[in-house]
């Protein structure tokens, strides 16, 4: 449902969402051994992160990755989804159809519309500040 990259930036934005809560920044190394992901691909997830503007990096020796407190408070999973994988989980077709709409619906279009729109909903009440209430508590994982 959502690509490898989709699902580490979901994971690195929680991670560094509870980091950040606690004052701290975090270097690609830290970020990609807390959700086991590959260090390269992490460090191009995090910069379209810090592209997208959710979450900021300082350069320099100690320097890291962090999220402001002003964006912990607002950003939701479907902001991230939107952004990494684009429109596609809302828009497009469960068949992979150009022209599937109420109008011309595929052979699933009126069973999958109701559950599009719940995965809408779930992603975008999800409140990333609030995900990491869970993770700081020991009760959720980021990594197998």
């Amino acid at each position: 449902m959502l690509s490898k990259a989709c699902e580490y930036c979901i994971k690195a934005v929680v991670f560094l969402a509870q980091r950040s809560k606690e004052g701290k920044l975090s270097i690609v190394k830290e970020i990609a051994q807390a959700i086991d992901s590959p260090e390269a691909f992490t460090a191009k997830v995090l910069q379209q992160l810090v592209k997208g503007g959710f979450i900021s990096s300082v350069k320099g020796v100690k320097g890291g990755f962090f999220i402001e407190e002003k964006t912990l408070q607002h950003l939701n999973l479907l902001q991230i989804v939107t952004a990494i994988d684009g429109r596609g989980l809302i828009d497009n077709c469960m068949l992979g159809l150009n022209q599937c709409s109420e109008v011309n619906p595929c052979p699933v279009h009126h069973l999958y519309k109701g559950i599009k729109a719940d995965i809408v909903q779930l992603l975008n009440c999800s409140l990333v500040n609030d995900l990491t209430i869970e993770f700081s508590q020991k009760l959720s994982v980021l990594k197998n």
